[in-house]
């Protein structure tokens, strides 16, 4: 609708909950329901706004810098990990880890599994990637960026 300001996320759940009608719903927001950005536009903006060039983040990431890269150009999708590791190169918090999951379209850290655990405390703590591949490792758990 012209004029409309864009509901957030948390409005467009609320307004599911309450919906009683999912054409009428869907018809609605139809503009709002894809607006998920590019993986890549995603982290290219973000290493804009914090003023940061890619390079930095997929060396801060520990990615190899030809599949780093590739991800910021959008030429190869990420796994799970290399969405997290981005997480750590960027420096970015908890909160902002499940985003940058979503935008990826992965799994969110989920606590009850003990790796995601591991993450997610390293995160809340400022860890960076050698520091939360230490504790993975430590506690025999794969660490981020290994092939399983």
């Amino acid at each position: 609708m012209p004029g409309d300001k864009i509901p957030t996320t948390d409005t467009l759940l609320s307004r599911i909950f309450k919906t009683t009608s999912l054409d009428r719903f869907v018809r609605r927001y139809d503009d709002e329901l894809n607006r998920v950005p590019p993986f890549s536009d995603y982290i290219t903006n973000l290493a804009r706004e914090r003023g940061t060039a890619p390079e930095r983040v997929i060396k801060k990431a520990d990615i190899v810098r030809t599949y780093g890269h590739q991800l910021f150009n959008g030429t190869r999708k990420p796994t799970r990990d290399r969405v997290i590791q981005l997480a750590f190169g960027f420096g970015l918090s908890y909160e902002e880890t499940q985003k940058l999951l979503t935008i990826a379209r992965k799994s969110s850290l989920y606590p009850k599994i003990k790796r995601d655990a591991v993450i997610i405390f390293a995160l809340r703590n400022d860890y960076d990637i050698v520091a939360v591949n230490s504790a993975l490792f430590d506690m025999q758990i794969p660490i981020l960026g290994e092939e399983r």
